[in-house]
């Protein structure tokens, strides 16, 4: 069993570890099936770095090179959330207030705003549009209107060091853009993703409104893919549960962080991936050791 880790640690706490090193229970445990399948993963060539921890007790449940950072694709933008919500708090800007799309906003894939008519809309519609479908769009609306250096700056007020949002969505990255829209280690995500769900980000208000906006995420495709929820409809507890989550997808590139409660215990759980995605064979292998990791989850917290 790995040591306990406060949930108030900052950054400076989370470095070290070894590359390679694996920690987690016995052969037989609740998490063996999960942590086999990702080193089969490992095996296979792919790149793995992943974590849990008890939300109760800080305990390390398992990790994987948690301490790598890696490529986390949307995830990223949980940092563009955390400061919108806190401008939403400090009232220096109103959840009503409209926001234009302009044609430098512009960006496919991901989000239902591009199929929309709608020029305009409110800021905290912005922010809502992001937790639920990971809006690209709205990211990059989001970001014209708060800069991405205070995103950056509000990330390094909370103690993080591994893991950032480096650009705006594109639908190409030349070699004069950054390489990733975001990073991160596992050791820092879900430090981050367990103290949303405390109401420790900023302040309770902050979190609390950052929490509602990942609570409607319908991406449930990966770790959470193993829980049963209904994708479109899970902000209340089914079957005694109840997820909040981001998820990245880029070419080569599948993560997510989350927090699950359930009867029993609630983890803070981060999985970050990064293969060669030339065969749908390896996506789909990818998938499966994902899911495989979530269904021990939901073992131990139900």
């Amino acid at each position: 069993m790995s040591a306990p880790v406060q949930g108030s640690e900052r950054r400076s706490r989370h470095a070290g570890g070894r590359r390679g090193k694996h920690r987690g229970r016995e052969p037989g445990d609740s998490f063996a099936k999960g942590f086999a399948a990702l080193g089969e993963l490992a095996l296979a060539g792919v790149q793995v770095s992943a974590r849990a921890i008890d939300l109760t007790t800080g305990a390390v449940l398992f990790s994987v090179d948690d301490h790598v950072v890696m490529p986390t694709a949307s995830i990223g933008k949980v940092l563009l959330l955390i400061e919108v919500a806190a401008r939403l708090e400090a009232r220096d800007t109103s959840a009503l207030s409209l926001v234009d799309r302009l044609q430098t906003d512009a960006v496919g894939d991901a989000g239902i705003w591009q199929h929309l008519v709608a020029p305009s809309l409110p800021l905290a519609d912005l922010a809502a549009l992001v937790g639920a479908a990971s809006d690209n769009l709205a990211t990059n609306v989001l970001l014209r209107r708060v800069g991405l250096e205070s995103v950056s700056a509000r990330t390094e007020q909370l103690g993080l060091r591994q893991t950032a949002m480096l650009d705006l969505v594109r639908d190409h990255r030349g070699p004069d853009d950054a390489p990733q829209l975001s990073v991160g280690s596992a050791k820092e995500l879900t430090w981050l993703f367990a103290s949303l769900a405390r109401g420790e980000v900023v302040d309770a208000g902050t979190s609390k409104r950052v929490v509602g906006w990942l609570s409607l995420n319908h991406d449930l495709s990966m770790v959470a893919s193993a829980f049963g929820l209904d994708p479109l409809a899970h902000r209340g507890p089914d079957h005694g549960l109840l997820l909040m989550n981001k998820t990245g997808s880029d070419t080569g590139v599948r993560s997510e962080v989350g927090v699950l409660r359930g009867p029993r215990a609630g983890v803070a759980y981060v999985v970050s991936t990064s293969f060669d995605d030339t065969e749908l064979s390896a996506r789909l292998g990818v998938l499966d050791g994902m899911r495989a990791v979530g269904r021990d989850l939901l073992e131990y917290v139900h």
